[in-house]
């Protein structure tokens, strides 16, 4: 009882889904600061931009809260030691870059809510640290592969200087998002007491309605890595829209945590040409997050191609009740 209750006071989205009884998270990071103008080709993607223009993050995770988000991802995700290091940064610029996400998360959250207008009738707003997938690092897709070749002791290697930089950053809680594999999942799931302070939300990138993208079911991957008391929610991201609510349903059978989800846009990707194939997706993020509510979906948001109309439309479809 002592313990559960201890994790409880550390759990943010516990504490807040009882004054609220589903968050909005926010929608895509990269994709949107390329339509507003980024130049995003490179190993780092948007975590370039905590070099070259981190205001531009600031100004966008400010404009999903305006839109209705309850929770703001870091751009954390492709920010890694090793990735730094191939740009010439020593660990010491690599973390002070890892820590400057997250402040840059919280200054827009702390403008945001000090607008007395506009923060009325919401809950205050979270900061989530992204910690990306180990394949995030490689840039050559592998997130949506998960064959690393990596055993679990090789990839809690990895990901451990950086989740101790983020997890002592000033977050609220971690965003382990776009784990394609069981064997990445359990590696984050395991260093997590490491860090007894913080909880985290777990989501995997899926392949269908049933499979994570290196194969495993779904629903194995969730009774793998739910059961701690610092796994917070669990579920998926950058996945299909298609597949959401299916999968929703195979981690309801395993486990009574929270569900995150905020898939992509369901656009396709032509890896030889560089782009997103015209005339894919369309997804309506207002009546899909209905569905995925009724599912039984508690946190839910946008990824890759979704942008702050779409988090505004998911906002006004969970909250119409209040007007």
């Amino acid at each position: 009882m002592n313990r559960q209750s201890g994790a409880d006071e550390r759990n943010p989205i516990a504490r807040t889904l009882t004054e609220q009884g589903c968050l909005v998270l926010d929608g895509a990071l990269a994709t949107e600061l390329e339509r507003r103008g980024a130049d995003l080709r490179d190993a780092l993607w948007s975590a370039k931009l905590l070099i070259e223009a981190p205001e531009m993050i600031r100004r966008l995770h400010y404009d999903y809260l305006v839109a209705g988000a309850d929770v703001v991802i870091t751009a954390s995700y492709q920010a890694t030691f090793e990735g730094f290091a191939r740009r010439g940064l020593s660990r010491s610029d690599a973390a002070d870059l890892m820590r400057l996400s997250v402040q840059l998360a919280a200054e827009a959250r702390d403008e945001f809510w000090a607008d007395e207008e506009r923060r009325r009738g919401r809950v205050r707003p979270l900061v989530a640290a992204s910690i990306g997938p180990y394949g995030a690092f490689l840039a050559d897709g592998s997130e949506y592969r998960g064959d690393y070749g990596l055993s679990e002791a090789e990839l809690i290697a990895f990901h451990r200087p950086r989740m101790a930089v983020l997890a002592g950053a000033g977050a609220d809680l971690l965003a382990c998002e776009t784990i394609p594999c069981l064997a990445e999942g359990r590696a984050l799931a395991r260093l997590l007491p490491e860090f007894p302070d913080m909880t985290a939300w777990l989501s995997f990138s899926c392949r269908d309605g049933e499979h994570v993208c290196h194969g495993e079911r779904f629903a194995d991957v969730v009774a793998a890595v739910a059961s701690g008391d610092q796994a917070a929610a669990v579920g998926v991201n950058c996945t299909p829209p298609q597949y959401v609510e299916s999968l929703i349903g195979a981690a309801r059978t395993v486990t009574d945590k929270p569900i995150v989800v905020y898939p992509n846009s369901g656009e396709a990707w032509d890896a030889g040409a560089g782009c997103w194939v015209p005339g894919t997706g369309g997804t309506n993020f207002g009546a899909a997050a209905r569905v995925w509510r009724a599912a039984g979906a508690q946190l839910i948001g946008g990824c890759c191609r979704s942008g702050p109309e779409d988090i505004a439309a998911i906002r006004a479809a969970l909250f119409a009740q209040d007007g």
